[in-house]
């Protein structure tokens, strides 16, 4: 009998179980490479498919595939995904075998029997273990559990060929617990199992897209030799940019000084490294000087920019798309268009044909790129969200050089799982990281600290270069709070100044009051062009207005722009003056960025004002920012040399993220409200021993002890992790080319022709809070494609002016279809 894995759409072409299985064992041991475990993820792609092994599911893939066929096989019917981890449970978990082959059994078993899925609770809060659950007490569809075993045994891998294997595998396992810090035995070991199971699902689906595309394995790109071509046409760039007539300005001169600092500094071997190039420093192609500089010393794969806003990718990937003469390798990603994993089921019995759903599943979207641009949220959900479309990015994160810019804008709640995640890239997965910002938050002073490199900073003489860059001033009008009609006099009190004032930026902390005083504004009918940006436009939308704001800047023509914090990082433009809503010192230093940036002017003013209408409820961070900041501005009024004379020194910054952080010191590692307020540094890496571990209370509860080396609660921590306090859901909107873009998904394209239409799709989402989708599906603005999982917004559902309108009226006309 021919047992099969997957039958090709287009052809009925059958790949066996033997032939998948050995491709994906493949596949994986080269991923597995780069962190020397390449037959421990072998071993995950060697049995993760086990159970198609069996009658059953021949009868359900041939059912599932027949078009003529009515009854289709349910949900459930076939599992095909428990044999391979029970097979190793049942091997290797006995006292017979050392403890690295029981710890094997049980990591490497995990991330098979979850690879439809989410890595299952090793003991959860449930007092139960699903992964015991599953490996051992699961008898229901495992019926011909032995015959699976013995066709595998005899046409895949004998058994005495399987035993050497998996001493390969333990073997590499005791080198990678023993190198690592072996008291973190439980923090290595839950890395350790994320890692491989990324491999396992990246290597699964690439495997079955090449099989349903009819296509041989991949080529590899050669890195090496595309970086040191991206360096050639970068050092090109920069000497264009010494022969330009303001090539001599302080400004410009200081900038060529750092990036030549960012060269030499690539040099050093990898490490977490801090460039703390002030705002206006030309912190992009420094950071990309020495990420190209160290890939060719050290032989780094990918370059990964890691920014906090959706809104500074498109700018930033332009830019050196531009400077490196390339479009095709690199990589925007903004965020999931497509919904992972819904309702948290198994998608296993999709398994072995293609629906609309799994074609979705099989795109490209791995982060398989030379150089990649990506946001905060998505590089903090491929460690630890739930699904399997997040963490299958995770193993490109090694052997890179990944550049955080405008690090301190890393959540709160977040800084401890930030901090031990880049722990992880350096000392276990080979990567250089560098922690990009003119206001570098202190990592260090938190208790999950970030291991930095010795003397990590780039750039020497460092309060000397701060000095240097100082453009603008500050101006504390915080002591009379402002509503928003008082605020649109002071923008035309600005604006109207006769001190050569043509442009304003607000930057107020809430989308709503930022529309209010944009709407009043409209009221002066006045001939200054006013613009409003928010994250409800999507970045195209976005980038667009940028646009038409710095045409009327580069032509000194009188201009307003309003907005949210979404312009204060990394947007290169440059005002004659800004106000700030009070805020954290962080922001209000970003926001400074945006003013006078390129030196023009001597000094230009930068107004902080205290607007009393804005509602931060929802928003406690930047509620504590700002009344930290307010206490500074409070010392500098009763004493005008605090902190050097000036906000946004360097001493005042340090003190800034001190107190910040010890007033936050109870949400650092993540504290889950619903679970009792348990940490999810608990339940991600908890010891054993500790009494209020779930290990423990199943011990009370049952009386037994829970027979497994490791216990902690992977799926739940998962299950609870969300970056943004409030889940949003992302949609792709009719903006632009976004129309064309719904168009071609509302089609029957293939793999291949999705993954080129989602990578498109990233320019033309908006992320919605649960509020604002649940009021525009209730209003008939959401439609939804391949089976729900793709999301986009209806055309009378997208403003010109605002982007997502919640009351779905807008009209389209503006967009000329």
């Amino acid at each position: 009998m021919q047992f099969i894995a997957h039958i090709r759409e287009s052809d009925g072409h059958i790949q066996t179980v033997e032939e998948h299985l050995l491709e994906v064992m493949k596949l994986a041991e080269s991923y597995g490479v780069k962190m020397q475990i390449k037959h421990i993820t072998g071993l995950a792609g060697l049995l993760h498919d086990l159970g198609k092994y069996t009658h059953r599911f021949v009868e359900y893939i041939l059912a599932a595939t027949d078009l003529n066929s009515t009854d289709k096989p349910r949900r459930g019917e076939v599992d095909h995904s428990t044999a391979g981890g029970k097979l190793l449970f049942d091997f290797f978990h006995n006292k017979n075998h050392d403890s690295y082959k029981i710890i094997l059994a049980e990591i490497v078993g995990n991330a098979i029997i979850s690879h439809h899925s989410y890595l299952k609770d090793f003991c959860g809060p449930d007092w139960e273990s699903e992964y015991l659950k599953r490996v051992k007490e699961k008898v229901a569809g495992l019926e011909e559990y032995e015959l699976s075993k013995e066709i595998f045994f005899e046409n895949v891998m004998s058994e005495r060929e399987f035993n050497d294997y998996v001493d390969r595998a333990a073997a590499e396992l005791e080198q990678f617990l023993q190198q690592n810090n072996p008291q973190n035995f439980e923090l290595n070991c839950m890395f350790l199992t994320k890692f491989i199971f990324s491999i396992l699902i990246d290597a699964d689906r690439t495997n079955t897209r090449l099989f349903e595309a009819n296509q041989p394995d991949e080529e590899e790109l050669d890195t090496n030799k595309l970086f040191t071509l991206y360096y050639t046409r970068l050092m090109n760039h920069i000497s264009e940019l010494k022969d330009r007539e303001d090539a001599d300005s302080n400004i410009n001169q200081l900038r060529s000084r750092m990036s030549d600092l960012c060269e030499r500094f690539a040099l050093n071997p990898s490490g977490i490294y801090t460039l703390s190039i002030p705002t206006g420093g030309g912190k992009t192609l420094a950071s990309l000087r020495y990420a190209l500089r160290h890939t060719q010393e050290f032989e780094k794969r990918r370059i990964i920019y890691v920014l906090p806003y959706t809104t500074i990718i498109e700018q930033n990937a332009e830019e050196i798309r531009r400077i490196l003469d390339d479009r095709d390798h690199i990589l925007e990603h903004h965020s999931n268009v497509v919904e992972d994993d819904i309702q948290d089921e198994d998608d296993e019995l999709q398994d072995g044909y293609v629906t609309a759903g799994q074609r979705l599943k099989l795109a490209k979207d791995n982060w398989d790129a030379p150089i990649i641009f990506t946001t905060m949220v998505q590089f903090l959900n491929v460690f630890y969200s739930k699904g399997s479309r997040n963490i299958r990015r995770l193993h490109n994160l090694s052997n890179a050089v990944i550049i955080f810019d405008e690090v301190q804008k890393v959540p709160t709640k977040c800084v401890s799982l930030f901090n031990l995640a880049l722990n992880f890239l350096k000392e276990s997965a080979g990567s250089s990281i560098v922690l990009c910002t003119a206001t570098q938050p202190a990592l260090h002073y938190v208790e999950k600290e970030l291991h930095l490199n010795q003397e990590p900073e780039m750039i020497t003489s460092i309060d000397d270069v701060i000095e240097a860059f100082r453009r603008v001033e500050i101006v504390d009008r915080t002591t009379e709070p402002f509503n928003t009609e008082q605020l649109a006099e002071l923008v035309l009190e600005r604006i109207d100044d006769p001190n050569d004032i043509n442009n304003v930026l607000i930057i107020l902390n809430t989308k709503t009051v930022v529309k209010k005083l944009y709407n009043r504004m409209k009221k002066w009918g006045t001939s200054i062009p006013i613009y409003h940006l928010s994250t409800s436009m999507c970045s195209k939308h976005r980038s667009d207005i940028l646009d038409k704001v710095k045409e009327h800047l580069a032509k000194e023509e009188k201009v307003i722009c309003v907005s949210t914090q979404l312009i204060e990082a990394g947007v290169d433009i440059s005002f004659d003056c800004v106000i700030r809503s009070l805020a954290g010192l962080d922001s209000i230093a970003q926001a400074a960025g945006r003013c006078n940036r390129h030196g023009k002017d001597p000094l230009r003013q930068v107004y902080v004002i205290d607007h009393i209408e804005e509602n931060l409820s929802k928003l406690p961070e930047i509620e504590a920012g700002k009344r930290i900041a307010r206490n500074l501005l409070i010392d500098l009024r009763r004493d005008s040399s605090a902190y050097g004379g000036h906000f946004l020194s360097r001493s005042a910054m340090e003190l800034y993220f001190e107190s910040f952080y010890m007033e936050q010191a109870a949400d650092l590692d993540y504290d889950i409200k619903e679970l009792n307020r348990r940490k999810m540094t608990e339940l991600l890496f908890g010891p054993k021993g500790d009494s209020d571990s779930y290990y423990s209370a199943y011990r009370r509860n049952k009386g037994i002890n829970l027979p497994l080396m490791l216990a902690n609660s992977y799926g739940t921590a998962a299950k609870y992790f969300e970056v943004i306090k409030q889940a949003t859901t992302s949609v792709i909107v009719p903006y632009g080319e976004g129309e064309q873009v719904i168009a071609d998904l509302n089609g029957t394209p293939s793999v291949e022709d999705l993954t080129t239409i989602l990578r498109s799709a990233q320019q033309f989402t908006v992320n919605l809070y649960c509020h604002e989708f649940e009021q525009l599906n209730e209003n008939d603005g959401i439609d939804s494609y391949f089976e729900g999982q793709v999301l986009v917004l209806r055309e009378r559902a997208y403003s010109k002016e605002f982007g997502c309108d919640l009351e779905n009226d807008s009209s389209m006309a503006f967009l000329g279809y």
